[in-house]
């Protein structure tokens, strides 16, 4: 099924950040950041059990749980497994994204895609996120980002195991959608090559950005709108530094990222727009692209996240922005 049936709007909400990403966020800061999605109207939210290992389903799950559960929808992801045992988080580890979670949870977290993991893994999110059901769910990082060169064994794992499961799990209408939440093209590409039952949708974070779009759109996306898979866009600020942060792929921006992101800020302050709303529109500008999940820590963001979507921009910015080679010439822009 197409998933932008499923989904309630084009803005939903992502809870990497609320794993404790970079820092130690309050209880109090994550709930209210929570409190205040749900109150401007957000009713698609995203977790994972990598955030924090359980952190930020437990924290999402206890401010839902005073909700309908008919009234939102939810996705979490599969592939890696929470244990009881404790291990240090700084040592994890975590391919490119090594001491991403070190302020989470301390429990032991072991990637495992195979289909008993799988089963294992809906089950104890389930518990963490307070509700008897998830809408859609999303295989996590069968990537080299995360696995090096052994990234293409990990994904044929994920093959025979977790997509077989989520597949009868669709089919018996368990869930109402799967797919692949990575950072990379590629694995997303095999997939949809694959003769095997295919994916609704797929979540791809950070390569669907004002930074960082040219590889998605050469083959990947092409292919995802002529078969009529939908694209859920993660990171559309770039870990942050589109939104006045200093990350960019959850490191330190370089800083040729920060002169990028200048000459765009410029651009937008010359035409009297907000970063954050040229970065969230652009990524909701292609046909393949059917909501956009922004994460937050602080209440105030989730109102900026709102009006960025609402604001209007200028057609004659776009068209700056595509004269300064800032956007490739290839990327579907709001007004076209």
């Amino acid at each position: 099924m197409s998933i932008k049936s499923l989904l309630p709007g084009r803005l939903g909400f992502g809870t990497a950040p609320l794993g404790n990403m970079f820092r130690e966020i309050p209880e109090e800061e994550a709930a209210a950041t929570v409190a205040a999605a749900w109150d401007h109207g957000i009713r698609y939210f995203d977790s994972a059990p990598f955030y924090g290992a359980g952190l930020a389903e437990i924290r999402l799950g206890e401010v839902l749980a005073q909700h309908p559960r008919d009234e939102y929808v939810l996705s979490t992801k599969v592939g890696r497994v929470i244990y009881d045992e404790i291990e240090d988080p700084a040592t994890r580890a975590l391919g490119e994204k090594g001491g991403l979670f070190e302020f989470g949870r301390p429990n032991k977290m072991v990637d495992d895609y195979t289909a008993d993991a799988t089963l294992r893994s809906i089950e104890d999110s389930l518990k963490r996120l307070k509700t008897d059901r998830l809408d859609i769910v999303w295989v996590h990082d069968v990537a080299k980002d995360f696995h090096g060169d052994e990234w293409l064994s990990v994904y044929e794992s994920a093959r025979t195991g977790a997509f077989r499961v989520l597949t009868k799990l669709r089919e018996e209408g368990v869930i109402k959608a799967w797919g692949l939440g990575v950072n990379r093209v590629e694995p997303i590409e095999l997939t949809l090559d694959l003769e095997e039952p295919q994916p609704d949708a797929f979540l791809l974070a950070g390569r669907y950005t004002l930074l960082d779009h040219e590889h998605a759109l050469e083959r990947l996306l092409p292919t995802a709108v002529q078969q009529g898979v939908d694209m859920v866009v993660g990171g559309p600020y770039s870990s942050g530094v589109l939104a006045g942060g200093q990350h960019f792929e959850y490191q330190k921006a370089s800083p040729d990222i920060i002169a990028k992101v200048e000459r765009i800020k410029k651009l937008a302050q010359q035409y009297g727009i907000s970063i954050k709303s040229a970065a969230l529109q652009f990524s909701l500008a292609h046909p393949a692209s059917v909501a956009v999940i922004p994460g937050a820590t602080k209440p105030s963001r989730i109102s900026e996240d709102v009006a960025a979507l609402d604001e209007k921009i200028p057609a004659a910015f776009w068209s700056a922005l595509r004269e300064e080679k800032l956007v490739s010439p290839a990327a579907p822009l709001p007004t076209a």
